[in-house]
């Protein structure tokens, strides 16, 4: 992210439509930066505004935008002063974006082509200029790629796009060249802040797009050798030590509970940009992913003996400001939200075409309130982490009973949408839906909370009992 809050640490998953249980195309990522930072969720309005322009708040990056903007999803920050981060949505043609998963480039490659901090697109414009334009994930993939073309990137990043069809991942490995490429239909991605795409076929733009003139640039700058395989990885990223205890063990983590039959080291440099799933994968899967803090492992957080002697970094952090999966399959929209940390909260499945955001979806400042949706769900967070081993079991009731309730009512929701063919009643039943979801959430976590207070009146270290009628 931007410098004053410190850049994003995100990890990211795409899956294609035959690699998931039900045909959808699903890209997803966990938001990572500070351990209080509110979102919020927001429907943008199709619109068009005469003589569009962006201008960041972060840096000089500024653009002139189409006349018409296609109305969509967003979760943007709760304050606009560094920038408005929306980070990720769902438009009204099925386009998902999420933006970014921050990554770095090597020392060699940054000398000859710097990222252009002042004035080139950050993470923090990107959804807000590419994700309202554009009517399929490819053509994100195209209207990104000019942007960074003509205004030259701030920072390395990779930007996942989606729609009904096909996942794309894009990288951004130096000021001015990047690479992206679809993601096959048989198969998934975990990301984890590296630059992650392997070998690039030049002859094959089915499946890769590239900045004009990336072969040129590496062979003249004697990057790679020209007999060899154009590796995107090696030529571009990091492999430092420090990866082998941040990075690489999430993506270990997340092909190991999706891929099990396939034994490799989390301290290792070659594990693949993809990988196939030993069963197709539902939604949950991809939540288990997201939420993952190796549950299990000799490597979890919550074990005591991990507790400030931690050997690796774990998809599922405090850090997480909101998680998201954005699901497309026909006519089917999904934006999965769980703001806070993965781990500790439970994905809402809105429908992204809403125009009425849910109220307590809309508040949240840096200091706590009860009237924000994200803070209750950090507030049951820190309330279990006071002592994970006796608490987590009442998170994970609740986890479990308000899953169940959001997919029964989410179902039911859907039915109702498709015995009627008037867009007026379906926008009055989308936003009536969004609003109950909400409120399942909510009132399932704040009862959980109230629980959890009630309990920890125990645990006060100023108790005294000798007679146990005083």
């Amino acid at each position: 992210m931007i410098n004053k809050i410190g850049r994003s640490s995100c990890t990211s998953i795409l899956i294609g439509k035959n690699a998931s249980i039900d045909g959808s195309v699903i890209i997803g990522r966990n938001e990572d930066a500070k351990t209080a930072w509110p979102k919020h969720l927001a429907f943008n309005a199709h619109r068009s505004i005469k003589n569009n322009k962006f201008s960041s708040k972060d840096n000089k990056f500024s653009i002139s935008l189409p006349e018409v903007a296609y109305a969509y999803s967003s979760t943007p920050e709760w304050t606009d002063k560094y920038g408005v981060f929306e980070e990720d949505g769902i438009n009204e043609y099925h386009v998902a974006m999420s933006a970014t998963e921050s990554a770095y480039a090597n020392d060699r490659v940054q000398a000859l082509d710097p990222f252009n901090t002042k004035d080139g697109i950050l993470e923090e414009a990107m959804v807000t200029v590419v994700l309202p334009y554009v009517k399929t994930a490819r053509a994100g993939v195209e209207r990104l790629g000019k942007i960074v073309q003509k205004h030259g990137s701030a920072e390395a990043n990779g930007i996942l796009f989606a729609d009904r069809d096909e996942a794309w991942y894009m990288e951004i490995g130096s000021g001015h060249h990047y690479v992206a490429q679809r993601i096959p239909d048989d198969s998934y991605a975990v990301v984890a802040n590296q630059l992650a795409i392997e070998l690039i076929d030049f002859d094959d733009p089915d499946n890769f797009i590239t900045s004009p003139g990336i072969r040129e640039f590496v062979y003249q700058n004697h990057l790679w050798p020209e007999d060899q395989p154009f590796n995107f990885r090696k030529i571009f990223g990091t492999h430092d030590d420090s990866d082998l205890a941040y990075n690489t063990p999430r993506v270990w983590s997340g092909q190991k509970l999706l891929t099990p039959s396939i034994a490799q080291n989390p301290e290792s440099f070659e594990l693949p940009f993809l990988q196939k799933p030993d069963y197709p994968i539902a939604i949950e899967e991809a939540q288990r992913v997201l939420s993952d803090h190796f549950n299990g492992t000799e490597y979890d957080l919550t074990k005591s003996k991990n507790k400030n002697n931690a050997t690796f970094r774990p998809i599922s952090v405090a850090t997480t400001q909101e998680s998201h999966l954005l699901q497309l399959r026909n006519d089917e929209m999904i934006h999965w939200l769980a703001m806070g940390i993965a781990a500790q909260s439970v994905y809402i499945p809105f429908y992204p075409q809403g125009t009425e955001v849910p109220t307590m979806f809309k508040y949240g400042k840096k200091e706590f309130t009860s009237n924000s949706a994200y803070w209750v769900f950090k507030e049951a967070s820190v309330l279990v982490d006071r002592n994970w081993s006796k608490y987590s079991t009442y998170l994970r009731n609740t986890q479990s009973e308000t899953n169940a309730a959001l997919i029964k009512t989410r179902v039911d929701y859907d039915n109702k949408l498709h015995q009627t063919n008037d867009k007026d009643a379906q926008l009055q039943l989308i936003n009536e839906a969004n609003k109950k979801l909400a409120n399942i959430a909510i009132k399932n976590y704040q009862a959980l909370i109230a629980k959890l207070i009630t309990l920890q009146t125990e645990d006060s270290p100023l108790r005294f009992q000798m007679d146990p009628n005083l």
